[in-house]
């Protein structure tokens, strides 16, 4: 003979409570993994386009068209960061900085505000803008993309 005893069940807020954080967590945690899925997307992927309506950074979620209006063409140069010690990135104020890959707001070592995208340290070209920012990419040829910008700029 077997005897059964039932729990008295939780109030219905308990119950309520244990479904809405299972959601929410789960929700959560996809974005999270859609988020590093992005920024993993984007650190192979990202391009950087010289158009008509301005410098084309993307995809991904720090993605933005800067007007060329707003870019300062006497500053622009190629840099390697391992050397140009002014220009290394500091403090994250928006972003990830993940090895091998930064992207995002950044505060610099002379305390300048950047957006950077920075895969490769000694290959980056540094584009200062006319709205209190600088712009810093890593590209494969970066005295290439140096001396398209200055004729884009003419």
């Amino acid at each position: 003979m077997e005897n059964v005893f039932n729990i008295v069940p939780a109030a219905s807020g308990v119950y309520t409570f244990i479904w809405i954080f299972g959601v929410v967590m789960v929700v959560l945690i996809v974005g999270l993994v859609a988020m590093f899925a992005s920024f993993g997307y984007q650190a192979r992927h990202a391009t950087f386009t010289l158009a008509d309506t301005g410098l084309q950074i993307g995809p991904g979620l720090y993605s933005r068209t800067i007007p060329k209006a707003s870019v300062d063409f006497t500053g622009v140069r190629a840099m390697d960061l391992n050397v140009e010690k002014n220009y290394q990135l500091k403090w994250r104020t928006n972003g990830t900085g993940m090895p091998g890959f930064s992207v995002g707001w950044f505060k610099l070592q002379n305390s300048e505000k950047a957006l950077a995208f920075i895969t490769n340290r000694s290959s980056v070209v540094y584009i200062p803008t006319t709205d209190n920012y600088s712009v810093l990419l890593s590209v494969k040829d970066a005295a290439n993309m140096v001396a398209a910008l200055k004729q884009w700029g003419k």
